[in-house]
């Protein structure tokens, strides 16, 4: 389990270096897109039993499949209830401050909160984006400011690996449901 939460932190290490690298270089986003689906054939974490029950509960209040918000919290933090990144964003669904405040979560780090927070948050968005799973996510991402001006997924490399990945992972995580 070890070795699976130090991978996941490099990863989340590389997707935010990636954020800061520019994106006009083809070669460069292909390397990306191949190191992070590499990655997500190698590991496909598993939430433990209390985590899948509260995305469960999560996903059922706001209607949502709770395969999607297994997939964020997979790519997001790799089911690590105390992940941080470099840039702030907290627990498992990797929640910004002053996101996670203005959904009512006082404590990001309680998974509880964090996965109703991230939940409703990713609800809002799809409402925002009339229900395009692709769209929502990227914007859970890279901002729905970005998914707006773009009128789609931004051309940001970070970004369309990461809607690429959280697609793939979607589609793991309801073939596991269903057995």
């Amino acid at each position: 389990m070890e070795i699976v939460s130090d991978l996941n932190a490099v990863v989340r290490r590389i997707r935010e270096i990636v954020e800061l690298a520019p994106t006009t270089n083809p070669i460069f986003e292909d390397g990306v897109r191949r190191a992070l689906d590499k990655h997500r054939q190698a590991s496909m974490p598993s939430p433990s039993p209390e985590i899948e029950r509260l995305i469960t509960e999560s996903a059922r209040a706001c209607k949502l499949d709770p395969a999607l918000i297994e997939a964020i919290v997979a790519n997001e933090s790799g089911f690590d209830p105390s992940a941080r990144s470099s840039v702030g964003a907290q627990g498992l669904m990797q929640l910004m401050p002053r996101t996670a405040a203005s959904l009512g979560v006082s404590d990001p780090y309680d998974p509880a909160q964090n996965i109703w927070g991230g939940t409703r948050y990713l609800h809002a968005l799809l409402r925002q984006f009339g229900g395009s799973v692709e769209r929502a996510v990227a914007a859970y991402n890279a901002g729905p400011a970005a998914v707006a001006k773009y009128d789609g997924v931004p051309p940001y490399a970070q970004t369309r690996a990461y809607v690429q990945n959280v697609i793939a992972s979607l589609q793991k995580y309801k073939a596991q449901r269903l057995r």
